[in-house]
């Protein structure tokens, strides 16, 4: 069959959009969590704190998401991390993203002028004042769009989570392409919702810098 979608292949694909879009979201959340304090750690003077940073982030970018999936999912019974799939997903796309995230915020912060740090802390603010008030608001703005990118290019890299049995998108498609003996509607159908999720966040990346301009605008009004 090549038609339309039956209203059951329809109810499947709507639970894999929902499925898909909330591990990406958690797992986006917990790379953004985690890329903090790993992109103050890159920038720190200290190689105690930075040596380690940097080897997490450079293998984390040189290692295949597909890889680290495998190694937690397959690999993990065997030194006793039993987790559901589910939960790994959510994990494998967190500790993967953080590594691109930390280097996003790390070259935000450092794009913000020191000129300025050093104008602040001379009125009197202390470090923490200075990061709040002179060095995060100009390096979000400066990241917002790195940032989406990176959003994006997770929510397209979900689609191997299929290989750990999640019923996300991809793993879907492929199911009712083997039921239906269909192949393109059901890939269609994947490729227009991740189209849609692609859209989403971009448009959502596109308020967010609006909103920041806007508001720096106003500050310096």
């Amino acid at each position: 069959m090549t038609g339309w979608l039956t209203p059951a292949e329809l109810t499947l694909f709507a639970q894999a959009f929902a499925t898909t879009l909330a591990i990406s979201a958690a797992g986006i959340l917990l790379a953004v969590f985690l890329a903090m304090p790993l992109a103050v750690a890159l920038r720190s003077r200290s190689a105690f704190l930075r040596c380690p940073a940097r080897l997490y982030t450079e293998f984390m970018r040189g290692a295949p998401l597909v890889i680290l999936l495998f190694l937690l999912y397959y690999g993990g019974p065997s030194v006793g991390l039993l987790l559901p799939a589910t939960t790994i997903g959510v994990v494998g796309l967190g500790f993967y993203g953080a590594a691109y995230f930390a280097e996003i915020f790390r070259a935000g912060l450092g794009s913000v002028p020191w000129g300025e740090v050093e104008a602040a802390r001379l009125l009197g603010l202390s470090r923490s004042q200075c990061f709040l008030s002179i060095e995060a608001p100009q390096a979000a703005r400066l990241c917002i769009p790195p940032a989406t990118g990176q959003v994006i290019a997770l929510v397209k890299e979900s689609a191997v989570l299929s290989i750990i049995t999640i019923s996300e998108l991809t793993k879907v498609a492929g199911e009712i392409s083997n039921m239906s003996f269909a192949v393109v509607t059901p890939y269609l159908t994947a490729a227009l919702l991740y189209w849609a999720l692609v859209e989403l966040v971009a448009r959502l990346g596109l308020r967010a810098e609006r909103a920041l301009r806007t508001t720096e605008t106003r500050t310096h009004a």
